[in-house]
């Protein structure tokens, strides 16, 4: 590249920490990393034009769980780590709202509900059973039952005749969430390099060298929270899992007003500005969904459309204004992996889907590893 003087000694040189990423994660960390060494140099690297992962691109649930996700989650954990799980979910949705301001991100506590289709009569009948048993489960948290029933109120079709109710589920405005952060960090002084994708990175054992498709860097320390992408630079425990995700434009009286999920909270919607946010649908096709690929496929986007007009907006006039994806990070476990890599290089990945909940305290756990 043809770098100045200027450019090298005010960008690329001295360079305290760098982070990749500049998703929930990458800005939580280097706002914490800010408190720690105020006088450090910190500079985040982001492929995209703006967080290319699903920080920008998520349905804006400030949620830790359905019932039946919950269950789902029982059968492959044990209660201690699913209460764990759930225990960080609540603390770093918390602390996303301590650190921005309701008002600022627009926090709306409106409840989360569990739909159950009409062939989904025995997922309800189990969840309807273990429901106090959950409630029980949470309470050292939450110091209140946290999901009860309610008859549907939105007259939805073709679905059971109850809901499921989570009264701490509430929604943000993911937008103004970023664009908080994104500020903050500017204010804080630390340098932003976007459209810049890291393709190798080498632990000195004294620095790291990192190899960009524009320049080569030296820095002390590398914090990789890229999350969806943590597999192209070799954290192999994280797989990539696209999310499709359409938005209607706005629907004149719209009585919807909540988070919903459905069939174990693979598919979700929520209304935003008189309009219809839907997305979900990758357990139609698991592999073809794993992927870094950004992009809709036919599948997916049918599916979507057909329960938007057979059990959400029946006898409803609707248009689709936009449709879009973003890369989460999953694995086998649902914890996060945050941990040191090597002598200069640690990261903070594998989030599950759970971004907006638990990226923050991600973030801050992945400074205060240094």
């Amino acid at each position: 590249m043809n770098f100045s003087y200027w450019e090298y000694k005010s960008w690329l040189s001295n360079i305290d920490f760098t982070i990749i990423g500049s998703g929930i994660v990458g800005l939580n960390c280097a706002l914490t990393l800010r408190k720690k060494f105020p006088q450090a140099k910190i500079l985040i690297l982001e492929k995209g034009i703006l967080p290319n992962g699903a920080s920008t691109k998520n349905a804006g649930f400030a949620c830790f769980g359905s019932l039946s996700e919950i269950l789902d989650d029982l059968d492959s954990h044990s209660e201690e780590e699913v209460l764990q799980l759930i225990q960080k979910r609540h603390n770093g949705l918390q602390l996303l709202r301590e650190n921005l301001g309701d008002t600022v991100i627009d926090y709306q506590p409106n409840g989360g509900y569990e739909l159950f289709t009409n062939e989904d009569r025995l997922l309800f009948d189990a969840c309807f059973s273990k429901m106090d048993d959950i409630n029980h489960l949470l309470k050292p948290i939450f110091k209140d039952n946290v999901f009860t029933t309610t008859a549907n109120t939105f007259n939805f079709q073709n679905i059971q005749p109850n809901y499921i109710i989570n009264q701490f589920e509430g929604q943000i405005d993911t937008g103004n969430m970023m664009r908080a952060l994104v500020h903050k960090a500017l204010k804080a002084e630390i340098l932003i390099l976007n459209s810049c994708t890291v393709k190798a990175i080498e632990d000195l054992n004294s620095s790291v060298e990192i190899k960009t498709e524009h320049f080569t860097f030296i820095t002390n320390k590398v914090l990789i929270a890229t999350n969806g992408f943590a597999s192209q630079l070799g954290i192999e425990e994280v797989q990539p899992a696209r999310a499709q995700v359409l938005i209607t434009k706005p629907i004149k009286n719209l009585h919807i007003k909540g988070t919903f999920h459905l069939d174990k909270g693979y598919y979700y919607f929520r209304n935003i500005d008189d309009r219809i946010l839907f997305g979900g649908g990758r357990n139609l096709d698991f592999k073809t969904e794993e992927t870094t690929v950004f992009g809709q496929t036919e599948l997916v986007q049918q599916t979507l459309e057909k329960i938007l007009r057979e059990t959400i907006l029946p006898n409803t006039n609707f248009e689709i204004e936009h449709r879009w994806s973003g890369i989460m990070g999953v694995g086998n476990q649902k914890k996060s992996i945050v941990k040191q890599i090597s002598n200069n290089t640690f990261c903070g990945v594998r989030l599950g889907g759970m971004g907006v909940a638990i990226g923050s305290l991600v973030g801050k756990e992945l400074a205060d590893l240094l």
